[in-house]
């Protein structure tokens, strides 16, 4: 992969696109990935030339990423909009106690067994939602899968697949169960027409101060790292 050099080296993920008439310089605000958008024909030894000259526009931005939290005992964390200290436990199960989530084993598997209850928690909760809001609007859905989206909270398939980001399951409950609305009102409408955000407000009536919370504070439940390779 590309890179520039410096103190530190900053990777470029270089991305032909039919679309692009110009360069251009992405970076996430989830993960600090930098993108080069270039036109097909495009030439790298160029692309790269004018990323060399915006390195201070991107170590900038680079700079007001926010810190990523490793997670393991003593950490804090949301579960279902509450903030839980982590806590190690004896026992063989993850378990919330009061303010506490009790994480039995080795400090050092602490982080993944957090991240291991939390998808079985999300699945419970997105499950229930889902059936829930498929049963008020009379379409099925075919199957629930998880994964640890960045870049969208969840999505609707045309063979009526539906699939989430189990961080949703940091997020308040009336989060969590907007956006399962929003994906089950997909089932009968595949687009973010007024007759779509129609069908979402039947299922959930005041559903934009939900969607409002995960444009304003969404963003920080990618801030948790629960092991070494940043899951």
């Amino acid at each position: 992969m590309p890179h520039l050099p410096g103190h530190p080296p900053i990777e470029i993920t270089l991305r032909r696109s039919a679309r692009a008439r110009r360069f251009s310089l992405r970076v996430s605000r989830l993960d600090g990935t930098v993108t080069l958008s270039l036109p097909p024909r495009a030439r790298e030894a160029e692309a790269l030339a004018f990323a060399r000259a915006q390195e201070d526009w991107i170590r900038s931005a680079l700079a007001r990423m926010p810190k990523l939290d490793l997670v393991g005992h003593g950490s804090t964390i949301p579960v279902e909009g509450r903030m839980l200290r982590i806590e190690p436990a004896t026992g063989r199960l993850v378990r919330v106690y009061g303010e506490s989530l009790l994480v039995p084993g080795e400090a050092a598997q602490a982080g993944t067994r957090t991240a291991a209850f939390l998808r079985t928690l999300a699945r419970d909760r997105l499950t229930e939602a889902s059936d829930r809001h498929a049963a008020a609007l009379g379409r099925p859905f075919r199957r629930i899968t998880l994964r640890d989206t960045r870049s969208r909270w969840g999505s609707c398939t045309v063979d009526g697949s539906l699939m989430y980001s189990w961080r949703l399951i940091m997020a308040p409950p009336e989060v969590l169960d907007y956006v399962a609305a929003h994906e089950v009102a997909h089932l009968a409408e595949m687009n973010h027409s007024d007759a779509f955000w129609a069908v979402v407000a039947r299922l959930m009536p005041g559903y934009a101060q939900r969607r409002a919370w995960l444009k304003r504070q969404g963003q920080a439940l990618h801030a948790y790292r629960f092991d070494a390779g940043g899951d």
